[in-house]
């Protein structure tokens, strides 16, 4: 007999806004306490200041839903100007165009729909449409296939994590629809060779989407500081779309990014419209239905308040500091910093995985450190925000610090979250990991699955094992007998 779970129901009577409060309080003890520097990813804050001043405007917007433009004309204008701002400051002309979305995710996915929607137009003779992507591009672009019905190619990157060309043009055939590639990669902070990949798109008439999501609102001001780059953006005549979040290093309020095209011929085919409801006609120019006004009018406001000199102000701050982690993981012989970052970031690993680069990485977490591991190879991202600079120091101190313990402790390499990420990271049977994957989350979201303290943990440093890492622990122990023949 299933056990019954009781849930949460709506209380019968209000409660006041202080207990409601204090309840808040005790929630967010749980989160990760990125305000005190420790976190090297998700929160991205320009200033208390700012983000006051975002909230202040986002507030007045609160119960707006711009659902219909007509009826919220403020937020069209907003919106407008936005995606204008954006336009310039990638070196566009007169005829680009956009829309702005919730975020880097939606921006992806409104650019697989829209070249779905184009190729069934013009190029109506392929039955089964792929996308050509390098293998470190977003997993967005994966999933906007699987929802959309596209197949991706991935093409094999060279081993400083850069795309190559030869490799993209292998995957090319008489299905390709369009090839896209990253302006940086978000794992190691690489920029692709968008012109030359460019020219792989001329070649082939093929529509060319540049993600800059995470670099979008970072490479114009460290180029603009001096430092050389590539071109990527729209003075790349090849490039048809640009995907770039605002809420990243345009420092808007989280649900803001912007999907711009070249002209109107590509952005007419994200529209959806239809004209027989009995509700009247219907159109949308996004994925959403619903938009909140609040990010909207937050992103305008928030580039307004920054101005150019106060983008150049941080990149300045942020580069120096990658540049700094940069200078002194050289000076430890065990590290070594993965291709060329062209941003405020980076992944670092050990020469050959020795010592453990998980092992390290959960000594840091240990510590305090939030940091994010990542796959093919083994390695450690990191993403420099202004609360991460005046702790740089203290961070490689750490580090060197992680390094002595995992040689003098060699098996930490399978304990912890060591195991967890390094074997899954290195079972070359896939499905089976995401299997795993699956369960964790049936479990997290699941009727029975784990309370709400198993699922995030007590404490910022050290959580308890939630019920999900033992079937984790159990497979992958299961699979080191396998690999090993015992």
């Amino acid at each position: 007999m299933t056990k019954k779970v009781k849930r949460t129901s709506i209380p019968e009577k209000g409660a006041p806004a202080n207990k409601i409060q204090e309840q808040i309080d005790v929630l967010r003890e749980k989160d990760v306490r990125w305000k005190e520097g420790r976190t090297w990813s998700l929160v991205y804050q320009a200033s208390e200041e700012h983000d006051q001043f975002l909230s202040t405007v986002a507030d007045q917007f609160f119960s707006a839903n711009y659902l219909n433009p007509l009826a919220f004309k403020s937020l069209q204008e907003m919106e407008k100007e936005v995606v204008d701002m954006s336009i310039d400051m990638l070196n566009g002309g007169d005829n680009e165009v956009g829309t702005m979305s919730s975020g880097g995710t939606e921006s992806i996915l409104l650019a697989i729909y829209t070249y779905r929607e184009w190729a069934r137009k013009n190029r109506s003779q392929i039955q089964a449409p792929e996308i050509v992507v390098p293998e470190t591009v977003h997993p967005a672009h994966e999933k906007a296939a699987h929802l959309f019905g596209l197949k991706v190619r991935k093409a094999k990157v060279s081993e400083d994590k850069k795309a190559i060309v030869s490799e993209l043009e292998k995957q090319i055939n008489k299905n390709t629809i369009l090839i896209a590639a990253s302006a940086p990669s978000y794992p190691h902070g690489v920029l692709d060779p968008i012109p030359e990949i460019g020219k792989l798109a001329e070649k082939y008439n093929l529509p060319f989407h540049v993600d800059s999501c995470i670099g979008g609102f970072m490479l114009p001001w460290i180029e603009r500081l001096g430092n050389p780059l590539p071109k990527w953006d729209f003075r790349v005549p090849a490039v048809t779309s640009i995907s770039a979040d605002i809420h990243k290093f345009g420092f808007g309020a989280k649900g803001a990014s912007v999907i711009l095209y070249r002209s109107m011929e590509f952005l007419k085919f994200q529209f959806f419209i239809t004209t027989d409801w009995s509700g009247g006609i219907y159109a949308s120019p996004t994925l959403l239905g619903s938009r909140a006004g609040g990010p909207i009018a937050a992103a305008w406001a928030g580039m307004q308040f920054m101005g150019a000199s106060g983008y150049l102000s941080i990149a300045e701050k942020l580069l120096a500091g990658r540049k700094k982690l940069q200078r002194l993981f050289s000076e430890i012989p065990e590290i070594k910093v993965i291709g060329q970052p062209c941003m405020n970031i980076l992944a670092y690993t050990t020469h050959q995985n020795k010592p453990d680069i998980f092992a390290i990485a959960d000594h840091l977490e240990n510590k305090g450190w939030m940091l994010d591991r990542q796959q093919a190879p083994a390695c450690i991202h990191l993403t420099v925000m202004p609360t991460n600079v005046a702790f740089i120091d203290q961070y490689v101190e750490d580090v060197q610090a992680a390094i002595v313990f995992a040689k003098a402790n060699p098996k930490a390499s399978g304990e912890g979250n060591a195991a967890i990420y390094g074997m899954s990271a290195r079972i070359p049977f896939r499905g089976l990991v995401k299997n795993n994957v699956l369960r964790i989350y049936e479990t997290m979201y699941g009727r029975n699955g784990s309370s709400k303290e198993e699922a995030t943990g007590k404490s910022q440093t050290i959580a308890p094992a939630p019920r999900w890492m033992g079937w984790m622990s159990r497979f992958l122990a299961s699979w080191k007998k396998i690999s090993s023949g015992k």
